[in-house]
């Protein structure tokens, strides 16, 4: 059975969605590659699990670092599951480019070589937005590109983190 629960953010309305035990995808309302109409497949019910991210939510917003996380269930290609790993290694209010996480990425798996481009597919389809930090990753050449919840909810999430954005383009 799969589960739901909205959150209202100071950036918009996030879905949130379970199996029962994990959080499995966290999305901000009208966000690129999440089809809404997915959700009348879950039901709305109160959960451990969406207390806890509740709780990390409140925390976020209110412009503090939660020191701990939800428990995660990455539903994915074992490429971007690795990929979403990395990006929970990326520290609160710290930035990290494609190339960045490419060069992680190679470290580690160095039979399976991959690019920026396909680092930077696979972090576009991030099922756990913010949680999994994807809005902390830019562009090398100091580009703040596309984020799936949008732009300008990137430049916020980044502002909220006081991460310094004035030497960054978009």
């Amino acid at each position: 059975m799969n589960y739901k629960k909205i959150y209202k953010s100071p950036l918009g309305n996030l879905f949130l969605l379970s199996d029962g035990k994990y959080l499995t995808g966290l999305y901000f309302e009208n966000q690129k590659y999440f089809d809404e109409n997915l959700l009348k497949d879950y039901l709305d019910k109160d959960l451990e699990i969406f207390e806890k991210t509740f709780a990390w939510l409140d925390l976020y917003f209110s412009g503090k670092d939660p020191k701990f996380r939800p428990d995660l269930k990455f539903i994915g290609s074992e490429y971007r599951k690795r990929i979403w790993k990395l990006l929970l290694e990326i520290d609160y209010g710290k930035l990290v480019s494609y190339k960045d996480l490419a060069n992680a990425y190679n470290k580690v798996f160095p039979k399976e070589k991959t690019s920026p481009r396909a680092v930077g597919n696979a972090v576009s389809h991030n099922l756990i937005s913010i949680i999994v930090p994807c809005h902390r990753v830019i562009g090398s050449n100091k580009k703040l590109t596309g984020y799936a919840g949008g732009l300008d909810r990137k430049v916020k999430l980044l502002e909220l983190e006081k991460v310094d954005i004035k030497n960054l383009s978009y």
